[in-house]
């Protein structure tokens, strides 16, 4: 019985040194480890159990295995990595216009010949800040940039080349003085006319304009170039002016009987607003003037279709006449 009750005491007191040790290990865990881990939320803690053997001096602070217990929360900074700003963004609005609008009334006999010959195919675009690009993000984003990406998208492996010429704040006869340096010395087979925004916006006389006008246009026809008027952009700052209505028929006019052909750019921003209901700011400037990348882009891309389809109607013919 003795020996009994002696191996019963020696495993009390071995079963009471490791709840001791083991009670040791969980307040150290606690201690050094609570801070940070008890910071975390959805996280539990379960102690690696050592062997009593196995523990030296040193290892008075036992690691701890942290496995989670629930999904954690999201938090402000840690977002869906999908949803980013241009997912949220509102999507673009699609270019287009009634096909009325998108019509020249005559072939471009001139570009024509030149497609259909394969020779390198010139345009030059003149005007005012709208041909420039006034208030677009780059360069690369005016009217006529994006037009000659345009064209050579629909007409692949022809060598096109669109030249901008617009100047800001210039007038008819101001653009009529550079003609000869800056439009018929590129030798082109298209001329690109903006006019009209900037004497509407001086107040400048009505006729006066008329008559440069139908000079500019037979400078122009006489040099062998097809030409297409383009008449002042629908915007707030422009549709202030009492005169800018007379200013639309007389480009038209003058279209029509000097046998040239029209974009009806204030038409076209006028389907845009009136009939499809975008707002001024989805193609104006915040400048209530200018267009915006999107404007110019829609405009070139609308510009080009009408180009397109008058540069290829009756291409039977056009191949028959030698090419300028």
């Amino acid at each position: 019985m003795s020996a009994d009750r002696n191996v019963n005491t020696i495993r009390c007191r071995r079963a009471a040194l490791v709840a001791a040790l083991f009670a040791v290990h969980i307040v150290a865990a606690h201690t050094a480890h609570g801070q940070s881990l008890s910071e975390a939320p959805g996280v539990a803690l379960v102690p690696e159990l050592i062997p009593i053997a196995a523990r030296t001096e040193t290892s008075a602070v036992t690691s701890a295995v942290v496995t989670p217990s629930v999904r954690p929360a999201a938090t402000a900074s840690a977002k869906p990595a999908a949803v980013t700003a241009s997912t949220l963004a509102p999507p673009q609005p699609i270019c287009t216009a009634a096909a009325d609008l998108v019509h020249f009334d005559r072939p471009l006999l001139h570009t024509m010949r030149r497609l259909a010959s394969g020779m390198p195919l010139v345009i030059v675009a003149i005007g005012s800040s709208s041909t420039a690009g006034a208030l677009a993000s780059s360069p690369a984003a005016a009217y006529p940039a994006r037009l000659a990406v345009e064209l050579r998208a629909r007409f692949p492996g022809h060598d096109i080349t669109v030249f901008n010429r617009g100047v800001n704040g210039e007038v008819t006869d101001e653009m009529m003085a550079r003609f000869a340096t800056d439009v018929i010395a590129a030798h082109p087979q298209l001329v690109l006319w903006q006019v009209g925004t900037n004497s509407v916006l001086r107040d400048n006389p009505l006729q006066a304009h008329s008559s440069q006008l139908r000079q500019g246009l037979e400078e122009l026809k006489a040099a062998g170039v097809d030409v297409v008027l383009i008449d002042p952009q629908y915007a707030p700052k422009v549709l202030a002016k009492s005169a800018t209505p007379a200013m639309v028929e007389q480009i038209a006019l003058a279209a029509k009987e000097e046998n040239v052909d029209l974009f009806r750019r204030f038409a076209v921003m006028r389907d845009w607003h009136e009939i499809q209901h975008l707002g001024f700011d989805v193609f104006v400037a915040p400048d209530a003037l200018h267009m915006n990348d999107w404007g110019y882009a829609c405009w070139a891309k609308l510009i080009g279709t009408a180009i397109a389809e008058a540069a290829t109607r009756p291409i039977a013919s056009a191949a028959a006449h030698p090419a300028h």
